[in-house]
């Protein structure tokens, strides 16, 4: 979708790059499909603030995608290309030949009236879901389980792809938008192509406010607190107080391992992303 600049007829317009929504459908999103989201503000269910600054932001409704795409072997023709406000990319509402309706991510080059399908023989097409077992390798994928029927839960942002690089035995080596190359069952199923909405990234805010829109709260530096709030706070000028940068809980941020210890979970990472 193409980037839309403005006039600077104020200072937060003047920064201000957003998309141009007007190729996608203008309806409103599927109601047998969405469900309410519960404002949470970063609070746990003790009421304290467990994830800071959040809260505030537009209300919304959640849309209800369909990761596990396991309707094999019936047709769905894609209706709409809609606005998804839970993430960085387009859905699309899909209808299959027996009626029911389901949202998926919207690929790159999927426009309304095409046809998507599910299974194992079928053909390589932008949209289409298949376990990697059948897919040829070279191929860029998205949506791709980590184990086989739990749903698509890698590759699902805005622009992202994956390359299948090779098979070997009962997995395949996935190398992922990161750098990382992964092993991952043969059994688990990826959707073919590029995640749309790829100018996600180039998009500017243009001022404090569409954060607060979002739900993102201000960030307040912990130097400028006093003592008794952070760490970092009090003392003459900038300094630190004199010990090793910390969280606001006193959690060291640097030279301290905060991993817990727990099974190996690299044994299936073949090159790190680092």
């Amino acid at each position: 979708m193409p980037v839309k600049k403005y006039k600077p007829t104020s200072p937060g317009r003047r920064f201000l790059v957003g998309i141009d929504y007007s190729n996608l459908t203008k309806k409103k999103p599927e109601k047998s499909l969405t469900k309410p989201i519960k404002k949470k503000a970063g609070r746990n269910v003790s009421g304290r603030i467990t994830v800071r600054h959040k809260g505030g932001g537009h209300k919304r409704r959640y849309r209800v995608i369909d990761f596990k795409r396991n309707k094999d072997n019936i047709p769905a023709k894609v209706a709409s290309i809609e606005y998804d406000p839970n993430r960085s990319c387009n859905i699309a509402l899909i209808i299959y030949k027996d009626g029911k309706k389901s949202y998926i991510l919207a690929p790159k080059g999927l426009k309304v009236g095409n046809i998507v399908i599910s299974g194992d023989d079928i053909d390589i097409k932008v949209g289409n879901t298949l376990t990697l077992g059948k897919i040829p390798t070279g191929t860029y994928v998205h949506n791709i389980e980590m184990q086989p029927g739990k749903g698509g839960q890698l590759v699902r942002s805005a622009g992202s792809s994956a390359q299948l690089m090779a098979k070997e035995g009962d997995h395949g080596h996935i190398k992922l938008p990161s750098g990382e190359i992964r092993l991952i069952n043969l059994n688990c199923r990826a959707t073919i192509g590029q995640v749309g909405n790829i100018e996600h990234e180039i998009t500017s805010k243009g001022k404090a406010g569409r954060s607060r829109w979002l739900g993102i709260r201000p960030t307040t530096r912990g130097v400028v607190m006093n003592p008794v709030d952070h760490p970092h706070g009090g003392g003459e000028g900038k300094g630190k107080a004199g010990r090793p940068p910390a969280s606001p809980t006193g959690v060291k941020a640097i030279g301290y391992k905060t991993r817990k210890k727990r099974k190996p979970s690299g044994k299936m990472i073949i090159r790190k992303r680092k």
